[in-house]
């Protein structure tokens, strides 16, 4: 209980703060290519955030992803396109320091409704390990959301990363 309260307190502090910071940059977790749905959801995001890069994880292939952005008015120079990340771990862990490196402090993240709370336990692990604040922004779809199980085990895959630089069995977890 004594170890509760404080962490409490902190979590309260850290979400009153992160109120108070712009996002530099949006962050969008590449995800399934059929549809394009992030992509397309992020280049209307975009025109709405002008001035901020956009950070992909994944995705689409490079051309698809500039064609849908383009289509949306949104400048190709934008976008900055990582493709090693091979699952949601990843997604931040192979990101999040070119982020630090950036200047970037706050960003914008992006993903789908139904993976949405995996992502901000993974967030909340990776990307505060480098004090990098996001704020969430989802995707709306029609799919449930995944199964917490999920979420609980890619919460420890983080945790590991962040106090061993090493992310886990890729071939375990690409079978789940």
């Amino acid at each position: 209980m004594f170890l509760a309260l404080p962490l409490m307190m902190l979590w309260g502090y850290k979400e009153i703060q992160s109120q108070f910071v712009q996002p530099q940059a949006i962050l969008v977790l590449g995800g399934s290519t059929s549809k394009l749905e992030r992509e397309k959801f992020t280049a209307d995001f975009a025109r709405k955030h002008p001035n901020l890069p956009i950070w992909i994880s994944g995705g689409s292939p490079p051309r698809v992803t500039k064609k849908v952005f383009a289509k949306f008015g949104v400048n190709p120079r934008r976008l900055r396109l990582d493709y090693r990340a091979n699952n949601t771990v990843e997604n931040f862990t192979t990101i999040v320091d070119d982020l630090k490196k950036s200047g970037i402090k706050s960003v914008y993240l992006v993903t789908s409704d139904y993976h949405m709370r995996r992502a901000k336990v993974i967030g909340e692990i990776v990307l505060s390990s480098r004090g990098i604040d996001f704020k969430p922004v989802a995707v709306p779809s029609e799919n449930s959301p995944e199964p917490i199980e999920k979420s609980i085990r890619d919460g420890v895959r983080a945790i590991v990363w962040v106090a061993t630089g090493y992310g886990g069995d890729h071939e375990f977890y690409n079978k789940q």
